[in-house]
């Protein structure tokens, strides 16, 4: 079909366009001498090596370096591809703003699909994502966090999809947390690389979706029976046929039972093994003997390419990214993976705009910057001084806790550096408020088996906590201590997929060897050790969301013993009164009438104890008969204090009466 020039100019959107009888195009390609769109399934399926583009199939030049053109008679679901002459070489490319990728032939072969953005049946319209400050995140990786078949068989020999997830939206709901943070999604190289190693940045991620039928149909009956139990519509196969629909259908439900989604995405590098089709092949040039990319500079970073962030149309690409999963997918915010890298290259002036940029367009969208520089608070501080994200990575926490439950698995006797976790429960150093802070004990980072070592970077929760055996007393025990302090400490926490019900495995996302890899959901029906722990993880985290003392600004930390191994924390809310302590004990034996410092006098009420959930219900829990009272003498720090009975590798909440 000849390329038209109606319906086109300088306005049209980048990619392909579905409208009112036809396809636009639009793509960036300066140094060409001729893009043509190129529309034939024979073509595309099996192109000759000595096929040449039809003059009439040529885009028109705009003259700032982008190219348009109006096919008429396409529809929703036309594959396409751009047939580039360039300075360098000439032959098919993929659009870099394509909104999926079709199977036939497969990747990287694969051609761009044309998807209409208006073509899902959205059932979110009275969403509202939680304030920052109140955000509880889960990681989890989409193709191995849960799949099974239809009699219920664990699949993950070959990798989850969408949907699969889509039927543990009741299990997050329970649980408590209101934000995921699915591993990045967006189609990257390969099936191995846990997703960052991106190459087409609008279309979903291949692997992660249904083709086939059947199984499509039993998943259909799953996405509708969580539609009528939350009073919304039912949804129609056809409504789920795309890649893109069926990511789309996985935030729509998470809206309607309370959760948000908080995408993963990669804007320091992209790419592993590039194909020639791919965007760093995209309109290349040559200078001399020196090849150079339209899209990325000469650094390489993590086996990919550091972007140009030097030109203006590449800033633009990537921005254009997040305000498109924003739109067109509801995203409720963003992680950035390692944007110190962006930073470092460069970067700085394209971290600002993207923040600006994201913000304007969405202000409750959360924007969440790995950044490891040594100047930590450059992410969180405003513009121009800082790079303006909401929130920041942080690992004082993390290692902090990590090494005193390292140190706790010494013994009765080991010396373990509470001062350090002290120290790590304020704000990081500069951060303009401590919710910017982003804590965790396990990420996908750091508890990934690492082939190179043969070992995981570093072990899981209850590994640390007793190397010799992860379900033994000490293990669980110390665990929740550790968990505790996470979910009640300032800033935004995050569990990774397994943590809540003590999960020991390190993980991967190479499925060949997934029975030592991947989370063991038999053990809550095998394993009372993980069904008590998911337990006291769900109790705690919705602990967290009742509490706005768990959630605000306030915090200081009365006493610390490092001897007596024991820790005590004050959070609160100004002018809310109902204020919440914190007292954690690595100690291996009960404390018996221990004194507490506490701000106000009278009565304060024991609203959780980690002694309960060992073989929960505990017969023989150590508590405080549901409160303490806090009168004379005076502590070392408060006026007021308390005699507690806290128990062995016990934690306990107390929240005042008023």
């Amino acid at each position: 079909m000849p390329v038209l020039n109606q319906f086109i100019g300088r306005d049209t959107r980048m990619g392909a366009t579905v409208v009112d009888g036809g396809v636009a195009f639009r793509t960036w390609a300066p140094h060409a001498h001729d893009v043509f769109v190129v529309c034939d399934q024979g073509v595309l399926s099996s192109p000759s090596a000595h096929w040449t583009p039809d003059p009439t199939d040529r885009l028109i030049p705009l003259g700032d370096g982008t190219w348009t053109g109006f096919v008429p008679f396409l529809a929703d679901g036309a594959p396409y591809l751009f047939w580039i002459r360039g300075r360098g070489t000439s032959g098919f490319k993929r659009d870099p703003y394509a909104r999926e990728l079709g199977t036939n032939p497969p990747f990287p072969n694969s051609p761009c699909v044309a998807r209409n953005a208006a073509n899902y049946p959205w059932h979110d319209a009275g969403w509202r994502p939680p304030a920052f400050h109140e955000l509880i995140i889960y990681q989890l990786h989409v193709g191995v966090f849960w799949a099974v078949d239809a009699f219920g068989k664990d699949r993950r020999k070959s990798y989850g999809r969408f949907l699969d997830v889509v039927e543990k939206i009741p299990y997050l709901q329970d649980l408590g947390i209101n934000a995921i943070q699915p591993l990045p999604v967006q189609e990257y190289d390969g099936d191995v690389g846990l997703g960052y190693s991106g190459l087409d940045y609008f279309s979903p991620e291949m692997s992660y979706v249904v083709e086939d039928p059947t199984e499509l149909d039993r998943h259909l009956a799953t996405v509708n029976r969580l539609l009528a139990v939350a009073g919304q519509t039912a949804v129609s196969g056809k409504d789920l046929m795309s890649g893109p629909n069926q990511l789309k259908c996985l935030v729509d439900l998470c809206h309607i039972h309370g959760i948000a989604v908080i995408l993963d995405v990669v804007y320091n590098h992209a790419g592993g093994d590039f194909g020639d089709r791919s965007l760093y092949f995209y309109d290349r040039q040559w200078q001399g003997d020196d090849e150079r990319s339209l899209y990325f500079g000469h650094p390489g970073w993590a086996g990919g390419k550091v972007f140009a962030y030097g030109q203006a149309p590449v800033r633009q690409f990537l921005i254009d990214n997040a305000t498109f999963y924003l739109d067109e997918f509801h995203a409720d915010g963003f992680r950035y993976d390692e944007i110190s890298v962006a930073s470092n290259f460069g970067g700085d002036r394209f971290c600002r705009d993207l923040a600006d940029t994201v913000r304007y367009h969405r202000p409750n969208a959360v924007q969440i910057a790995e950044y490891w520089n040594w100047d930590r608070a450059k992410a969180v501080t405003p513009t121009p001084d800082g790079l303006g994200f909401d929130a920041a990575l942080a690992d004082g926490l993390r290692i902090a806790l990590r090494d005193v439950l390292h140190q706790a698995a010494g013994g009765q006797s080991a010396h373990i550096s509470l001062n350090r976790v002290r120290d790590a429960l304020y704000s990081p150093p500069a951060f303009p408020a401590a919710w910017r802070a982003n804590q965790c004990l396990e990420n996908h980072d750091i508890v990934r088996w690492d082939y190179d070592n043969h070992a995981p970077r570093e072990p899981r929760i209850p590994a640390v906590a007793d190397p010799t055996n992860a379900r033994s007393w000490y293990a669980r025990s110390r665990s929740r201590v550790a968990t505790t302090l996470l979910m009640t400490a300032p800033g935004i926490p995050t569990l990774f997929m397994g943590q809540e019900f003590l999960e020991d495995k390190p993980w991967h996302d190479d499925v060949r060897f997934w029975s030592q890899f991947l989370i063991w959901w038999d053990g809550l029906a095998q394993d009372r050790v993980m069904a008590d722990f998911l337990r006291f993880t769900r109790d705690l985290v919705h602990l967290r969301r009742r509490h706005p003392a768990l959630q605000g600004e306030g915090v200081r930390i009365p006493q610390v013993h490092e001897q007596d191994r024991v820790i005590a924390m004050h959070r609160w809310v100004n002018g809310e009164g109902k204020d919440i302590v914190v007292v954690a004990s690595l100690n291996e034996n009960t404390l018996e009438d221990y004194r507490i410092d506490l701000p106000w006098p009278g009565r304060w009420h024991e609203i959780f104890n980690s002694d309960f959930y060992d073989d929960f219900p505990n017969p023989a829990v150590i508590g405080n008969a549901g409160s303490v009272q806090a009168n004379a003498p005076p502590g070392a720090t408060y006026p007021h204090t308390a005699r507690v009975r806290i128990p062995a590798n016990g934690a306990l909440v107390f929240e005042r009466e008023v």
